[in-house]
């Protein structure tokens, strides 16, 4: 499960409506290959959903998991920054053993 923060849901709703998404679209969080570190997140709005998907909701945000990815953001946190110094959408993932310094993608 992935909690999502308040300044997270308000962004994230912001998002949605600028892209024109209607209610069929929910949040897709990903874990895929890449990066420094081997992992990288990645989110999107999606409106398909499959049966091995997992879906949660955390501040009005339903969130679609695919099973693989479930594996690795079981109890992250998805926060937004967008200060002077802000860097947009962050992961805060306890079962990340290392992160790179840019926060983009992460290990375990």
């Amino acid at each position: 499960m992935i909690k999502i923060s308040e300044k997270a849901a308000i962004r994230l709703n912001e998002l949605k409506i600028s892209e024109n998404h209607n209610s069929d679209f929910n949040l897709r969080v990903l874990v895929k290959g890449g990066g420094c570190s081997g992992l990288m997140y990645d989110l999107k709005f999606d409106n398909e959903i499959s049966d091995t998907d997992k879906i949660f909701e955390d501040a009005g945000i339903k969130i679609i998991i695919d099973k693989k990815s479930l594996f690795y953001l079981v109890g992250t946190e998805l926060h937004f920054s967008d200060g002077l110094n802000g860097k947009g959408f962050e992961f805060k993932n306890p079962n990340a053993s290392r992160t790179c310094g840019c926060g983009e993608s992460f290990s375990l």
